[in-house]
């Protein structure tokens, strides 16, 4: 007789979705924030050399500049700080700005995201196994590739949507169109893929982590309440 299917628990998806976000901010964060610095540098003048030759090299430098700055004024004292600012100087559109791009962003993005994690765990479960059954090297193989995909479609919508909301206010009257003819115009087609090496040094290890803690903390709620 084959086994009962349980019934999905809403609030056992959020705690352990939850729990596996935290895992992937806490594996990612650090190259997310390099990503965002090579996205957003400037173009350099002919003869200049750009503001950071690669991956690394804005990473030291980031690493050098919050040292720096540690003792130093900052402009924004946290997140709250953050968006009362924002949101006198510009409004509720300030604290939004940016929200269609990342709507382009994390539409296909998660689309591609879900659907390959799925793929590829049943594709790593062996015959006559259940997929709840998937050792922990399978899960962060296909939870890492499942990043990898992810951020294959999102790098071009994410850069145009880092350099929008870095903006000063006005320069994009047009939002995401002028900030592409921008880019092209004058960094070529390939500047869409800015940071892509910190993006994909990124995916792997911090959406095996994701899944994983995901995967970790719904196993260990079946656990604790089996019938919550």
């Amino acid at each position: 007789m084959a086994d009962e299917v349980k019934p999905i628990s809403p609030l056992k998806n959020l705690l352990a979705g939850g729990f596996g976000g935290m895992c992937l901010v806490f594996v990612g964060h650090p190259l997310d924030t390099v990503k965002v610095r090579l996205q957003t540098q400037p173009p350099s003048l002919p003869g200049q050399l750009p503001m950071y030759s690669g991956t690394f090299d804005c990473f030291r430098k980031t690493l050098m500049r919050e040292i720096q700055a540690s003792s130093g004024e900052t402009k924004y004292t946290g997140p709250l700080d953050c968006a009362k600012k924002l949101y006198k100087e510009a409004g509720i559109r300030g604290i939004y700005k940016g929200t269609v791009l990342t709507l382009m962003r994390d539409v296909p993005a998660s689309g591609m995201y879900f659907m390959t994690y799925e793929w590829l765990k049943n594709i790593f479960t062996p015959e006559g196994k259940s997929v709840n059954e998937l050792s922990v090297p399978r899960i962060l193989v296909a939870g890492g590739f499942a990043g990898i995909f992810n951020w294959a479609v999102a790098i071009p919508p994410d850069v145009l949507k880092s350099r929008f909301q870095t903006a000063p206010p006005g320069k994009y009257p047009n939002g995401f169109r002028d900030v592409l003819r921008e880019l092209i115009r004058d960094e070529g087609i390939t500047s869409l893929y800015k940071g892509f090496n910190a993006v994909m040094i990124r995916a792997f290890p911090a959406n095996a982590a994701c899944f994983l803690g995901f995967e970790v903390a719904m196993k260990f709620l079946n656990w604790v309440v089996p019938n919550l």
